[in-house]
């Protein structure tokens, strides 16, 4: 947060309580990220849940909510935001201090199976992309996806959660529940399957112009195989 890369977000306005920063992307320069996205466990833990030939790191993401945070993290799934496709992929979201239920991730069990795509939302004012796309749906209003199986994954330290990248999720803000300090970090993985993909909107991370076709393997150095069998 002290030196954020050039993707890095702040959602809550200025002059007003809290603070909801994100960034991703950094590990080819903070030599810790690196370290656990492509020597550690994880991603032998990834290769071990997409039950893939290979595990390729796609990228890894800071989320920070600080004391009193009003803002959300609105339902969605990450998919649509990204410029790839392919089933075969996981998010392993590791906490970096206790996370208890009234500010943990909250998933739809299953919604990965739905067989749909949804516009992806703006976190800053939760407005969708566009208004209409092929291939991809508006999401149900939030009474709706409340109605579901919502699955609530309170951690400790040392705990992680793993999701794939159609599962619907959404997190609260911690203003009012006494909570000082929400930070995690997402590292992302994918499979033998993975492909780059346009989107009618920018992707993130921004894949454009990368030289990737459509259906092109992720065969690049910014996506290292960083597990096998």
């Amino acid at each position: 947060m002290a030196s954020p890369g050039p993707w890095a977000n702040e959602y809550t306005p200025q002059g007003t309580a809290g603070r909801f920063f994100d960034d991703y992307v950094n590990w080819q320069r903070i030599q810790q990220f690196s370290d656990v996205a492509i020597s550690g466990d994880v991603p032998k833990v990834a290769l071990q849940l997409m039950g893939t030939s290979t595990a390729r790191l796609f990228h890894e993401h800071v989320l920070v909510k600080e004391a009193e945070t009003k803002e959300v993290t609105p339902w969605h799934h990450d998919d649509p935001y990204y410029g790839i496709d392919g089933m075969d992929n996981v998010s392993i979201w590791v906490p970096l201090d206790p996370i208890p239920d009234s500010v943990a991730l909250r998933f739809i069990a299953g919604s990965h199976k739905w067989n749909k795509r949804f516009i992806p939302k703006r976190f800053k004012d939760q407005t969708a992309y566009v208004e209409s796309a092929h291939d991809f749906v508006h999401l149900p209003t939030v009474e709706e996806l409340d109605a579901f199986d919502v699955i609530t994954t309170p951690v400790q330290l040392g705990d992680a959660v793993a999701f794939h990248y159609r599962t619907l999720h959404a997190a609260p803000g911690t203003a009012g529940t006494g909570v000082q300090l929400r930070r995690a970090v997402s590292f992302r993985y994918v499979g033998d399957d993975a492909v780059f993909a346009t989107r009618p909107w920018k992707t993130s991370p921004p894949l454009e112009g990368s030289g990737l076709q459509p259906g092109d393997a992720l065969d690049d150095p910014r996506f290292p195989i960083v597990a096998s069998r």
